[in-house]
């Protein structure tokens, strides 16, 4: 790693979606927009993130302790319940899911939509065909972990109504996407760099849902006893080329559809990293990570 240090405030926020005995009234879940024929709108370049996570597979020993850290923090949910899990689903780990899911004793499949990740998984190879369509079995797992993996899709909502028909009935759902406010320092100041330099702006750092969102979410996808927590984890890099750097080993730069396809001007990214705040003469960069756990019923 580059320099990079990690500071950890975990927050005591977590969201819990009432469950249809405690409303009154019974939760229809919804349907899948993709499946049922309804337009999905295109927010992100399903191409292109997959070239740049095909390219980062070669460069995951950089990235590799901080994609375990943030997984094991995810699989610590697991130490919460007493059922013993057989046949797990590694839904885009790059590496870091599927040796800790093995490592209990679970069968893992690993998919991605790279291939080159899929292989490196540790896991059985699935390589995800579409943004629209997984092509999971229905019923195949009683417990499916998506890492950082959900926020490069356009449909969330149809992302997680297949994750929970390929879990069997009881079957879990750990999931961990970044919440509104991650990279915002980042966003703010490639807009208002571009802006000076260009007189126009372009988008470069994705969309992120809510945290308050994120239960709701679960819960129209049928998730029953959905909850959502909040940690916040601060990363300290000894320079800003670092956060750029770590961006592209973990297959994470920019892949919005509506971004600009012309050369940025040369002092873009310098004028921008250059006015993100310092933490004791590091830059400090804050992860707003969304866990989030349901059921299938």
């Amino acid at each position: 790693m580059r320099g990079l240090e990690t500071v950890q405030t975990k927050l005591p926020l977590r969201l819990h979606q009432p469950v249809a005995g405690e409303t009154g009234g019974r939760q229809q879940a919804i349907q899948n927009p993709a499946q049922q024929g309804f337009h999905v709108q295109r927010i992100f370049d399903f191409a292109a993130m997959v070239k740049h996570r095909e390219r980062a597979a070669g460069r995951l020993g950089q990235i590799a302790p901080v994609l375990e850290d943030l997984t094991a923090r995810l699989l610590d949910r697991l130490d919460d319940t007493t059922i013993r899990f057989e046949r797990a689903l590694d839904f885009g780990g790059r590496g870091a899911v599927a040796p800790a899911l093995a490592a209990r004793g679970m069968l893992v499949d690993s998919a991605d939509a790279s291939p080159r990740l899929a292989a490196l998984a540790g896991g059985r190879p699935l390589i995800l065909p579409g943004p629209d369509d997984f092509g999971l079995a229905p019923g195949a797992y009683d417990l499916v972990v998506a890492p950082l993996s959900l926020h490069w899709l356009d449909d969330l909502p149809g992302a997680l109504i297949q994750l929970r028909r390929a879990l069997k009935p009881g079957g879990l759902l750990l999931a961990s996407l970044p919440a509104l406010g991650t990279l915002h320092e980042l966003r703010l100041a490639l807009l208002e760099a571009e802006e000076a330099l260009t007189g126009k702006v372009s988008p470069r750092v994705s969309p992120f849902p809510e945290l308050r969102d994120c239960a709701g979410l679960l819960q129209r996808a049928g998730f029953s006893h959905p909850v959502a927590d909040l940690e916040e984890i601060t990363f300290l890099y000894a320079n800003p080329l670092a956060l750029l750097h770590e961006l592209r080993d973990a297959g994470e730069t920019n892949a919005l559809a509506g971004r600009s396809r012309a050369i940025p001007p040369r002092a873009l990214f310098a004028a921008a990293l250059a006015a993100l705040p310092q933490q004791d003469g590091r830059l400090a960069v804050a992860l707003r990570l969304a866990m989030l756990t349901g059921w299938a019923s």
